[in-house]
């Protein structure tokens, strides 16, 4: 089944609100938009942007509007998201695991289903530092696969093996990344490669 366009441009805005907008509500509405509910993003979203007082540049407000008004989102609150006065604050990553993960089961099953996957070219994993010294993972798939289905999927393993709020980066090949993903990828190692890796490498 052919994938919308407003769908297209909803994952393209959430991937560009990656480390702005808190993990426990960007996970849900990527899960929301793998399961077809693009519209109740358009209604939530918006209200939740100015609750948390996320501001967007031209570019993205431009963006937001394009993938929400068509679904239905309030005009009237998307016009009060807050504009960009400063530059979002930078995020520090490291390849490095914590000790205490180091091998753990939820790799091993990402490595399990996506290595070889058609579509896959590379999957990835980073932590990012928070404050108090907690490092939290996040997973980087590029792919030229359905996007959107892939992130729920991958959500989907690893909520089921404990991990309430899973950080998952699915980039199309033609996607710009931003800073947030340039800075994850720059400091990440490789968890397995797809079908187009591995094809390129026999190649």
């Amino acid at each position: 089944m052919a994938v919308r366009e407003t769908d297209l441009l909803c994952h393209e805005l959430l991937l560009r609100l990656a480390g702005r907008l808190p993990d426990r509500q960007l996970w849900r509405f990527r899960d929301w938009l793998a399961g077809g509910a693009a519209e109740v993003i358009a209604r939530a979203l918006p209200a939740t942007l100015v609750r948390e007082r996320v501001a967007l540049d031209d570019a993205d407000h431009r963006l937001l509007r394009d993938a929400l008004l068509p679904l239905g989102a309030d005009t009237a609150l998307v016009n009060a998201i807050l504009p960009v006065e400063d530059r979002p604050a930078a995020h520090n990553f490291t390849a490095d695991a914590p000790a205490a993960s180091a091998g753990d089961s939820e790799i091993l099953v990402l490595g399990a289903t996506l290595r070889g996957r058609q579509g896959v070219r590379q999957v990835r994993t980073s932590w990012r530092r928070e404050p108090g010294g907690v490092a939290k993972r996040i997973v980087l798939v590029t792919a030229s696969a359905d996007a959107i289905a892939l992130t729920g999927e991958i959500q989907r393993i690893l909520r089921a093996l404990g991990e309430a709020e899973p950080r998952v980066e699915v980039l199309p090949p033609e996607a710009e990344p931003t800073a947030y993903h340039r800075a994850a990828l720059a400091d990440s190692v490789l968890v397995c490669e797809g079908a187009e890796e591995l094809a390129g490498h026999r190649g």
